[in-house]
């Protein structure tokens, strides 16, 4: 197991690198020591960012500073970090017409299955936000199946439409807005991740479980105009 280490971001955050590669092991040590830190509630925190590998955690720095919270964070480590809490299911509707899904008989090709099983192996699944970045309300989603792991392509295509799903590696990523991306797209969502709701902005957080239901063209279309077909 790597060694803990603790780097001082500007003159308010801290942040714990818990290990190097990223897996689902580490990145469930990440959450269960972000859910300690919430249930210690040392003095001065503000906030924590939680990632694969790493958690960055914010302070009032007119209250504490960066040697006492790795104190307060060294003592949660000895003590164990609180089991993580379970995350929420959630259920993202996806089309994997052809026009929607420009990559998927590359990657069927890549992976030597149809596109029919490439979409029956994204479905079975069982994925888990590991963090957000890049972009408001990019969830990046582990649980890829290996078959489908592709490495990302050599070049980056411009104006990818939002809620494209899109996967590279052992990621799955649906995106939120209008942006290049060299991730292999394999079909496009209805489901709204950004939420006007500034309590929570996101339809996931950090450790939920999400799992992707398919759904036909007129569907797929009845939901883009706001309808609940």
């Amino acid at each position: 197991m790597a060694a803990v280490t603790f780097t001082p971001v500007s003159d308010h955050a801290l942040m714990v690198q818990l290990g190097d590669e990223i897996s689902d092991a580490l990145t469930a040590r990440v959450q269960q020591l972000d859910s300690a830190i919430h249930a210690a509630a040392p003095q001065g925190l503000l906030e924590t960012v939680p990632a694969f590998v790493n958690l960055m955690i914010t302070f009032d720095p007119v209250v504490t500073d960066h040697a006492e919270m790795e104190q307060a964070v060294r003592a949660l480590l000895q003590e164990g970090a609180a089991a993580q809490v379970p995350g929420a299911e959630r259920e993202v509707l996806v089309c994997y017409d052809d026009d929607l899904a420009p990559d998927l008989a590359a990657v069927a090709k890549a992976a030597g299955l149809s596109p029919e099983a490439v979409i029956e192996q994204h479905l079975a699944a069982e994925y888990r936000v590991g963090m957000y970045g890049f972009a408001p309300g990019y969830a990046y989603l582990s649980g890829v199946p290996e078959a489908l792991q592709l490495p990302r392509k050599p070049k980056a295509l411009r104006d990818i439409p939002a809620g494209s799903v899109l996967i590279a590696g052992p990621q799955c990523l649906v995106t939120t807005l209008t942006m290049p991306t060299g991730w292999s797209i394999i079909g496009r969502s209805p489901t709204e991740i950004l939420r006007n709701d500034p309590e929570r902005p996101f339809l996931f957080d950090v450790g939920d479980r999400v799992r992707f239901a398919r759904i036909d063209r007129d569907r797929y279309e009845t939901l883009c105009k706001g309808g609940t077909a």
